[in-house]
């Protein structure tokens, strides 16, 4: 065996782990906080705010998305991978390690990423709750931003859409990527809670956009190594027991737990990122705050149109070699609903 396969092996084995251990912490964590009013219209899901390089205060995005029911997440793999085979664990060079593992179901379902493919899709949207007409296309379009280099739109329809938007209670959050597919029809696939047209347009950008990189399968870039590695744990638990109430698995899940560099397709690890966290300096190890993003950066407009490429544009080879491994399946709150409600996956959807 290669010195590289045994590096994969060991990193596929520790991400089975990771994720196992999050599964069986998932029955004790404690529900995010919920949101404090900034009494101009919307609702931020945090608490003490990180300052920015230049020392002023930042708002801070506390994005928790949903995880499936156990009972469905190998179904959600089988159709993540029916939907775009290089979401497979098997796919190109990580399927020869794979291969040699002893994985079962629920372990390789925990590897498979939640892409769409590379075809251009369509996207139907639609509200849950009653919502002026003004505020609904403003949310599209703010939804539509990553179609400046991704090759998926979002349309609005007066029929149940493919995601589904509430504004009610429980912050802001969304199911990864083809996940949504596996959410009865019934229920959101993304909340905006208490956006209204008097919510700033920085919150929409901040906020819509961040959601919108979920849809699409985009993971929280502050799991990535080499931020992570810059988090003082003992810290961390302190600030997110007392901002969010979490308990230490959660704060384990959503801030330390670190995506292996080995088996992911993506960028160097970018703290600008409109899918990365701010976080304050006074749980850094550096005491230097983490910025976030606030807006879509041009790595990202890179980056989605390097999955989503627009016609005439080619992947390059890292992207059809190796699939996507930063979604471990050890995020937010495991959502539930009765099996009876459980739906049959549709893999055409938006195609």
């Amino acid at each position: 065996m290669s010195d590289t396969e045994k590096r994969l092996r060991e990193a596929l084995a520790k991400i089975a782990k990771t994720a196992n251990a999050a599964m069986r912490a998932a029955g004790s964590e404690a529900p995010p906080a919920e949101p404090k009013d900034d009494h101009n219209g919307h609702a931020h899901d945090y608490g003490d705010e990180p300052a920015t390089e230049d020392g002023s205060a930042a708002p801070v995005l506390s994005c928790v998305p949903k995880t499936l029911p156990t009972r469905l997440l190998v179904k959600a793999a089988d159709a993540a991978i029916r939907i775009n085979p290089v979401n497979s664990p098997g796919f190109g060079p990580l399927g020869v390690v794979a291969a040699g593992l002893d994985l079962n179901p629920m372990r390789i379902a925990v590897l498979v990423a939640k892409y769409w493919g590379p075809q251009p899709r369509r996207m139907t949207v639609s509200f849950l709750e009653t919502t002026p007409a003004d505020l609904r296309a403003r949310i599209v379009t703010h939804l539509n931003a990553w179609s400046r280099t991704a090759s998926i739109t979002f349309v609005e329809t007066r029929g149940t859409g493919n995601v589904r938007i509430s504004r009610g209670g429980g912050g802001y959050w969304s199911y990864l990527g083809t996940d949504i597919l596996l959410i009865p029809q019934n229920r959101p696939t993304m909340n905006l809670q208490a956006f209204t047209m008097n919510t700033s347009e920085a919150e929409f950008r901040r906020v819509v956009r961040h959601e919108a990189g979920h849809t699409l399968g985009f993971p929280h870039e502050h799991m990535r190594q080499a931020l992570v590695a810059r988090v003082d744990k003992t810290k961390a638990y302190d600030y997110f027991r007392r901002t969010q109430g979490w308990d230490r698995a959660t704060v384990d899940q959503q801030v330390l737990t670190s995506l292996d560099e080995r088996s992911l397709m993506g960028t160097p690890a970018d703290q600008t990122s409109i899918m990365c966290y701010q976080l304050p300096g006074s749980i850094t190890r550096d005491g230097r705050p983490i910025l976030g993003g606030l807006d879509i950066n041009s790595t990202d407009f890179a980056f989605a149109g390097r999955i989503y490429p627009k016609a005439g544009r080619d992947l390059g080879p890292e992207f059809q070699q190796e699939p996507e491994q930063a979604e471990q399946d050890a995020g937010g709150p495991r959502d539930d609903w009765p099996e009876s409600e459980d739906v049959e996956v549709d893999e055409t959807l938006g195609a």
